[in-house]
């Protein structure tokens, strides 16, 4: 399912992240950029040593990446020229701030994407694996926290799609597509 807001196209996939046609894809990393299952471990498996290479020289230099911010590597072997890794919040019951966190996460990504220049990215579902954040609800989160950004800044990127492994995640997103918009 497609939707336009502004100047920005807005897609929802059922798929593979790591064969986006995309200039940018968002990892779902955790705190100390170290490999490990789900999308994080995909994506790394098909990026290859650049991306890992890449993870140790911001650990080694800023010791990881904070829950709800976002770093930036070379894509390695993807298609993808670059690989943003973002960091999403644990699942707490939703009274620890996990929905500000998890929104952080897709605006950082966001930010550092037009930093970049970077006219296409596409985005996980982020914490609703290990991390446990109902996919129901984290779809809202994240559809809302992209359609606040693109209402508000003039500078996004033109495509922002959101691929997603399994056709009930594909369901809630697009299900959050109708409600958010």
């Amino acid at each position: 399912m497609n939707k336009q807001i502004k100047q920005t196209d807005l897609e929802m996939i059922q798929g593979d992240i790591t064969k986006a046609q995309v200039d940018a894809i968002v990892n779902a990393a955790n705190s100390e950029l170290i490999g490990g299952g789900g999308v994080d471990g995909a994506i790394r498996r098909a990026g290859g040593d650049a991306i890992e290479g890449a993870c140790a020289e911001i650990r080694r230099r800023e010791g990881g990446c904070p829950t709800g911010k976002a770093v930036i590597t070379p894509g390695g072997n993807l298609h993808a020229k670059y690989v943003i890794h973002t960091v999403g919040p644990v699942w707490e019951g939703g009274n620890s701030g996990e929905a500000e966190l998890l929104a952080s996460c897709y605006k950082e990504s966001l930010r550092l994407a037009v930093e970049n220049n970077i006219q296409s990215i596409a985005f996980p579902s982020i914490s609703t694996g290990i991390y446990g954040y109902p996919t129901e609800q984290a779809a809202v989160v994240a559809l809302t926290a992209v359609k606040e950004l693109v209402l508000q800044s003039n500078t996004v990127p033109a495509t922002i799609q959101f691929i997603l492994f399994d056709e009930a995640t594909h369901a809630c997103y697009v299900d959050a597509l109708l409600t958010v918009f």
